[in-house]
């Protein structure tokens, strides 16, 4: 899977995927994470054909040559301490934009 990382100050952050049929989609970066030292992306891809509404996609995410690259999780085991912690930082920045927005 490729990356492509491009930045626009009106624009959130995006990564291109190429799927595994060569396809390429952009993405948003919804946020990167650590557990148990190993980072992780979750990504936004565009809601239609192949994904649903606010479906998120979670990859290893790492650094190689100074350069950001994501890996498929294999193990599903790993997935799902993944996508775990991908749902507690959901829960947090619901929480936080609930009460930002009361304070208002």
């Amino acid at each position: 899977m490729g990356k492509n990382n491009q930045t626009n100050e009106d624009e959130d952050i995006q990564v291109t995927l190429t799927l595994d049929d060569g396809r390429e989609i952009d993405c948003e970066i919804l946020c990167i994470y650590t557990v148990d030292e190993q980072d992780y992306i979750a990504l936004l891809p565009p809601a239609g054909d192949d994904f649903e509404e606010g479906e998120a996609l979670i990859y290893r995410f790492f650094e190689e040559n100074e350069e950001p690259r994501i890996e498929n999780i294999e193990s599903e085991e790993e997935y799902e301490i993944a996508a775990d912690a991908f749902e507690e930082w959901l829960d947090d920045a619901e929480y936080e934009e609930f009460y930002s927005d009361d304070e208002e």
